[in-house]
């Protein structure tokens, strides 16, 4: 049967898990409907989820339809969480916006909507709450269309049919083209407007009361895109946890081919040194719904799992035929001071703590070697409170946070050229680099210009990795830096001591700054 991932998003409180509680019930998978105040909802799992009515993280549940097998990917709404989030649309077939009907679009559900757009995610919309006093179709449709995208078209059955098809084509012009010549749009017409974010349906209801439910299950069945899965394998990792056990789980998604047990999975690829490849089997293959899940040999392309015996991977990592993925467009904003019990060793805490920045890469633990002092940097102070209990609760630590402060970044507005050597006993390395202003939000991106016959391809790779692989303090404030375009413009090493020339690019990038 085809397998489907959808991601439900929302901004906090528009009754998200609400209606992921609601499809899997309409959809035979719950025998009884949970409530997120009364602490009982199948996708909040955690103690704390359940204590805030919150999703703060990640959550996944198998729902069987007639024609299709849909993997509901419930995503935390809070702004605090939405790391989290963004890390699961990498792996999204579409995905269902929640919005309020009282509320309509609210800045949050902007910051989803673009991000959706960057990652090129197919999306259906849920009008929930249109239950309550205030909410008007016409006018939500509208703030809709005006907000969003003309291309949000009302697809609850109750409207003339003729009138859906008709709007549906004015979203592109050969879809205009053969609905005047045939005078109808099929089902398949409208699932490719969909797949290829011409077309965004809405249903508009209420979760809570299940109205609406059977429309969003039936609209995703015939109009959801229908992805092509190439024969090679491929995977796509986008979280990583552990289990109540301890055991690390590796969740990704299988993009193409077959994933078995005992399957050797490697990063090797053309821009991964060799000293850095890895080759791990797969003990396990997990399929969650909720908190249970079923072992496998097997998992087919479309898959979601969680993979046992992974040591080394990570969010946003290609397996197989996948490249990696772009870096994420959210990150943390700020920092705090992290003060242990008395008499606790910060070194032997960090490797624990490190542990939770694995799972959740950005929240960034930062060890201040002039002021010996452990800094985590996050999104939010709920994540903050969220964190302390975590930390007590898997790592028995009573910590505590000193006052906040912005994190901030330090790009330059002119290009500049750095030269560093690296000149130990009878050791010589130079390198050049070139370093330029780039957009804004654009981060950091490496390039070469350096002729292969001033210094091999393989040295000038290892330069680049060396130079990705950490944070560059700026010379303003000390503040790392961003929106740069660093070039590898010359470089060059006594033939005799060129294993240095790794050790020299990161010594550049000190001299340079």
């Amino acid at each position: 049967m085809e397998q489907l991932t959808v991601g439900l998003l929302a901004h906090v409180d528009a009754g998200k898990t609400t209606l992921s509680e609601g499809l899997l019930y309409r959809g035979g998978r719950l025998k009884r409907l949970g409530r997120v105040d009364h602490q009982d909802a199948f996708l909040d799992t955690d103690s704390l989820e359940r204590e805030r009515g919150i999703t703060i993280f990640s959550k996944q549940a198998v729902l069987p339809l007639a024609s299709r097998t849909l993997t509901l990917l419930d995503t935390p709404g809070h702004v605090d969480f939405s790391a989290e989030m963004e890390r699961t649309l990498q792996v999204l077939d579409c995905a269902v916006l929640v919005i309020s009907g009282t509320d309509g679009v609210q800045g949050h559900t902007r910051t989803l909507w673009r991000l959706l757009e960057r990652y090129q995610v197919p999306v259906f919309l849920f009008i929930n709450k249109m239950d309550l006093a205030g909410a008007d179709r016409g006018e939500v449709l509208a703030a809709l269309k005006r907000e969003l995208s003309d291309a949000c078209v009302d697809f609850t059955p109750d409207q003339d049919r003729e009138a859906l098809l008709e709007n549906a084509a004015m979203c592109d012009e050969d879809a205009l083209a053969a609905y005047l010549d045939a005078g109808t749009l099929d089902d398949a017409a409208l699932a490719a407007l969909t797949a290829r974010r011409k077309l965004f349906p809405c249903y508009f209801g209420s979760a809570l009361k299940l109205e609406g439910v059977d429309d969003l299950l039936e609209g995703l069945e015939r109009y959801a895109p229908r992805p092509v899965r190439p024969e090679e394998f491929g995977a796509r990792v986008f979280k990583i946890t552990r289990d109540g056990q301890g055991a690390r789980l590796t969740w990704l998604k299988v993009t193409g081919g077959r994933l078995r047990v005992k399957d050797v999975l490697t990063n090797q690829g053309v821009n991964v040194p060799e000293d850095q490849v890895w080759r791990e089997k797969a003990d396990q293959i997990r399929i969650y719904s909720g908190e249970k899940y079923q072992s496998v040999d097997a998992a087919e392309a479309g898959t979601v799992c969680a993979v046992t015996g992974l040591s080394r991977t990570f969010p946003g990592q290609g397996l197989g035929a996948e490249g990696e993925s772009a870096a994420p467009v959210l990150e943390p904003v700020l920092t705090y001071r992290m003060d242990l019990p008395e008499g606790c060793d910060p070194h032997g805490v960090l490797p624990r703590l490190y542990q939770l920045q694995e799972e959740d890469p950005q929240l960034h633990i930062v060890w201040n070697e002039q002021l010996k002092e452990i800094h985590v940097q996050l999104m939010g102070k709920i994540q903050l409170e969220v964190l302390q209990r975590v930390i007590a609760q898997r790592f028995g630590l009573a910590v505590t946070f000193g006052a906040g402060n912005i994190v901030y970044r330090e790009t330059i507005a002119d290009a500049v050229e750095g030269v560093g050597h690296f000149e130990p006993l009878r050791h010589y390395a130079e390198v050049h680099l070139l370093l330029e202003p780039g957009e804004r939000g654009s981060g950091l991106r490496f390039a070469s210009a350096c002729p292969t016959d001033q210094l091999d391809l393989n040295w000038q790779r290892l330069i680049l990795t060396h130079l990705a692989e950490r944070a560059h303090p700026g010379v303003l404030t000390g503040s790392p830096i961003t929106d740069m375009k660093i070039t590898l413009i010359a470089g060059r090493a006594h033939v005799s001591w060129v294993s240095s020339l790794p050790q020299a690019a990161s010594k550049e990038m000190d001299t340079t700054l």
